[in-house]
């Protein structure tokens, strides 16, 4: 039987109503209150609990379709589909995400630790061709699931951020310590094959692609923080846009 969740809409709030039922739908499912495989209050029952018309609460589960939260099958109904790691495209670092999700324990290999010349990564940061940076290859794990290969490049102010540092907590973690808060970025995600390294590292077979980000960050007075060139298990990954146009 499908769980009736406590969805409250504000008729009086600029809000479109199926954005607030589509969020609230969405924090009960990232929440833990929606298990993987619950089935999902019929679309009619819900329109007719709430007082919202079809379309609306329609066009509010496909948001969560669309999202990969939930599954629609032809003759079974809607159920909460299996757990993913879900990533709002902000400027946090996946270890915060994972931390902040609770699902699974994040953990860190690093791969690579060491200072280069990248005329690609010192362009993205606005930086001399000629520029020593940091460059580091880190595996993240959630729980015993290998999830993402990430490369980053840090210009020279932050060259001291040790291999250590780096497996006992998140990049930007050990950014926040030296004072640094990146707040500016420009980010790039596509879709690519794996290369024979990172299928293995993420156990992948060569059929199955990884979902890709690159991001160039900056502090509040435009100083480079870092670049990074990250890619992760497509199947259970998935970057969420919001798009505010006021």
């Amino acid at each position: 039987m499908a769980k009736q969740l406590d969805i409250r809409i504000d008729r009086g709030s600029p809000v479109p109503l199926y954005h607030q039922l589509a969020e609230q739908l969405t924090s009960a499912v990232t929440d833990g209150s929606l298990q993987p495989g619950d089935p999902f209050e019929n679309e009619i029952a819900l329109a007719d609990r709430l007082g919202l018309s079809r379309p609306t609460v329609r066009r509010a589960i496909q948001e969560l379709v669309a999202q990969g939260l939930l599954l629609r099958r032809r003759g079974l109904g809607t159920t909460v589909a299996n757990r993913q790691i879900h990533r709002r495209a902000e400027l946090t670092s996946l270890y915060d995400d994972l931390q902040r999700d609770g699902e699974a324990r994040p953990s860190t290999t690093v791969l690579a630790h060491e200072v280069v010349h990248d005329e690609h990564a010192s362009a993205a940061m606005g930086l001399p061709s000629d520029t020593p940076l940091l460059s580091i290859v880190r595996l993240r794990r959630a729980g015993d699931l290998p999830l993402a290969v990430m490369h980053n490049w840090l210009p020279p102010l932050y060259s001291d951020i040790t291999r250590e540092e780096l497996e006992e907590k998140g990049l930007y973690a050990a950014l926040r310590e030296r004072g640094v808060k990146p707040v500016v970025a420009h980010q790039r995600i596509g879709a690519r094959n794996p290369t024979p390294a990172e299928r293995r590292h993420l156990g992948l077979r060569p059929s199955q692609p990884v979902l890709t980000m690159t991001r160039s960050a900056f502090d509040a007075v435009g100083n480079p923080v870092e670049y990074g060139d990250h890619c992760y298990r497509a199947q259970d990954y998935t970057i969420e846009v919001m798009v505010d146009q006021r």
